[in-house]
Formats: structure tokens, sequence, C-alpha cells
């Protein structure tokens, strides 16, 4: 869909809920309502197009300006959806609907659940330690250990000092291996490389492994690698490493973003290209951005595999949508013999907020399933 029939569409979504909101408030009321929700109208492409500007600090300014206004709409949606419903089921029972009551419910609540959801957003996030089981593993790797960072979205509303707050909190506890499993940024390498570089600082035994996401295509994939190259890291593109632990071997493999043909033709997304020629291992670790990748790591003979993507939501009550892209929402799953990790991610997209989705740091300790 055409950016400007986006507009329009949001235009005509933006006069529905005005509408259903306004029409039992008193005239003062109903008129706010309409004037709040002409601003949110005007600000919201501003989000996306306020990166257009000469003037990084203004553009940014207005993409702050334009993803909480986003993000508040989208849960008034969902707050006027649950009043609809109410509604319509108090008319099937025979009892009086509440409507004015319920439309001031719904414009209080909607600022309140947006400053908590911001609030939470802007932490930074907790150290998650996860225990993950996995079948048959050896003694030498029983306490490996995994710091998992995903989904950073460093952008116009995440940037250096928010980057070096989770740089600190990451490197508090000692870990054997840093994983980063994409959308580490949302943008270009000229723009963002100063906010980025904390990440430079991660520490770990046996180094830090990255792979793409789909935001690392949508930015420029190949120079947001190499930048990665110049930080420390290790990109994986459909590859993977050898790591020797305590006399065992641990194959690290990593594949580009599930989507990643769909923006560059002719990259793959292949786990079985990424475990070719890997030697016998004690533990076979994939690094894939999307939990899709999860039925082919499978089949290629993985043992864990590490992901994000989906933000576990983000913003309640749209995390319910989650599923019908994604086999995984959110922590541990299985997989045949595969055990999957999903992360809710470290940062967020778009709208600075989080309501029923917290972010994570994630440290993974390896355990022998009993």
């Amino acid at each position: 869909m055409r950016p400007v029939r986006i507009v329009w569409v949001l235009g005509l979504l933006h006069a529905l809920l005005a509408w259903r909101l306004a029409a039992p408030l008193p005239l003062a009321g109903a008129a706010a309502v309409v004037l709040a929700a002409l601003g949110s109208w005007l600000l919201i492409p501003m989000a996306f197009y306020g990166r257009r500007g000469t003037r990084p600090e203004v553009a940014d300014r207005w993409s702050w300006a334009g993803y909480i206004a986003l993000g508040h709409f989208g849960l008034v949606v969902a707050l006027v959806l649950l009043r609809e419903f109410g509604l319509l089921a108090a008319w099937l029972l025979g009892w009086a609907p509440h409507a004015r009551g319920s439309a001031f419910a719904v414009l209080a609540l909607a600022p309140l659940l947006t400053l908590l959801a911001l609030r939470n957003a802007r932490a930074t996030p907790a150290l998650l330690e996860v225990r993950l089981p996995v079948p048959g593993l050896a003694a030498a790797l029983e306490g490996f250990t995994v710091l998992q960072i995903s989904d950073l979205h460093v952008g116009p509303t995440i940037k250096r000092g928010w980057v070096q707050d989770v740089v600190e909190r990451a490197n508090s506890r000692p870990v054997d291996l840093v994983a980063l499993t994409g959308d580490l940024v949302d943008g270009r390498v000229e723009d963002l490389r100063a906010d980025l570089a904390p990440l430079a600082g991660l520490r770990s035994r046996h180094g830090v492994f990255a792979v793409t996401g789909n935001h690392e295509f949508y930015s420029g994939a190949a120079p947001w690698v190499a930048e990665w190259r110049r930080l420390g890291f290790v990109p994986l593109q459909d590859e993977h490493r050898v790591v020797e632990h305590e006399g065992a071997t641990v194959v690290v493999a990593g594949v580009d973003d599930f989507s990643a043909a769909h923006v560059e033709p002719g990259r793959r997304s292949d786990p079985k290209q990424a475990l070719a020629g890997a030697p016998p291992a004690a533990l076979r670790l994939l690094l894939a951005h999307q939990p899709r990748s999860a039925a082919a790591a499978a089949e290629a003979g993985f043992d864990v595999q590490l992901s994000g993507h989906t933000h576990g939501g983000q913003i309640w009550p749209w995390g319910l949508l989650v599923p019908l892209q994604q086999p995984i929402t959110a922590g541990l799953q299985r997989v045949g013999r595969l055990r999957v990790y999903v992360s809710r991610g470290t940062g967020y997209w778009g709208p600075p907020l989080r309501l029923g989705a917290p972010s994570e740091i994630t440290r993974i300790v390896l355990v022998r399933e009993r």
C-alpha cells in the first residue's frame, strides 16, 4: 500500500474512533476528542518521515513524537475494541450500556497505559537468567553460559547512553559466549555507528557472535556486517565457527534472517548450509533471528537455537497476533529434539513502549536434561 493511502486509511481510523468516543460526551469533551484525534493523525507519519530532515537531532525529536503517538493510538484501538465488545454484551444481556462512562474510561486509561509502557521500555533491561536443559549435554558443558542480546533497534530513540547501560548490565556477570541475534539497528552505518559502538565492550570467554535480522537488511546488511567485524564481532551468515571449551567441541552457527531473500534476492537462510563441514561436536548451537527457522534447524541436527524478532509482542494486546506469523512468541520451547529460546528483545521497535512484554538481557545457562 502506498504511503499516501496509508495516511488516509489512518485518518479514517482516527475519525471512526473519535466518533465512537465523542458521541456520548458533552460538547466540550467531544471537541477535545476530535482535536486529539486530529493531532494524533498528523503526528504519526512523522515517526517515519521525520528522519528525512537534514538535522538529526530535530529529526529524532519528530520521530519520538510520532512513535509515541503511534503507540498511544494502538492502545486506544485496543481499548475501543474492548469497549465495543462490552457494550454489545450489555445490550445482548438486556443491561443498560454505560456509553459515556466507558468512553471516559478509555480516554483516561489510554494515556496512563502509554506512560506506564514508556517507563517500562526506557528502563535498562533486567539481566534474566534462564536455565536451558539440553538432552545428553556433555559434562564439560554443564553450566556453559551464553549472553543473548536481541532486537536492540539502535535508531532514533535508542542512543549511545542507553546502549552503554545495556553493556554494563550485560558485563555484570561472567559468560562464556555472547550471541547477538539480529535487529541491532534501525538505520544506516554512517548515522548509527557511534550509538552502536559501546557493544564493542561486551566481554566473554569465547567471543561475540552476531547474525542479521530483517532490519539489518532494511538498513543495508553488508555495511553493517563490515561494521560488526570492525567492532570485533564474528558475523555468521549461513556459516559456523568451532569453539573448544574445557575439552568439549561447540559448533556455533548462524543464519541470515529468515526473510533475507525478500530484501536481497539470492540471499539464503539455510541452517543445513550453516552446519556444512562442521566436525562432530558436543553441542550444535544455532543463532537465527526469527523463530521460524526452528523447523529447518531441527532437521539439520542442531541442539539449541537462540532467536528473537517477536519482542514477546511488545505492546499488549497486539502480542496475541504473533502466533499468526511465528511458531513461538517468547521463552523456551521444543521442536523435536531441538531446544529453542526466543528472547522478548533487549530494545524495542517503533513506539518506545512495552506493555505486558518486559525487555531482557538474557544469561542462558546450559544444563543436562534430567
